[in-house]
């Protein structure tokens, strides 16, 4: 009866501290996750913000060719009314 009752405290303290183990692996995991999580977004978020500084540039250097083109063909009207 010792035995027995010996064997089941025995495989309740291996439960218990398998799953503070595993408990422990999770928290260590998730913190993993969440830090790696933090640096994805920072990248995306870097990306971003360059991304939408080179398009401004592109539309800015649009517009720019865009009204020469605009004050060309005005003097050519200018030019023909004369």
């Amino acid at each position: 009866m010792k035995k027995t009752i010996l064997a089941v405290a025995f495989m309740a303290v291996a439960m218990v501290s398998c799953q503070d183990k595993t408990k422990t692996e999770v928290d260590e995991a998730a913190t993993a996750i969440g830090t790696e999580a933090v640096a994805t977004t920072e990248t995306v978020g870097e990306a971003i913000d360059s991304t939408a500084g080179e398009v401004k540039e592109d539309v800015k250097d649009g517009v720019e060719a865009g009204a020469e083109k605009v004050e060309e063909g005005a003097k050519e009207v200018k030019e023909a009314v004369k």
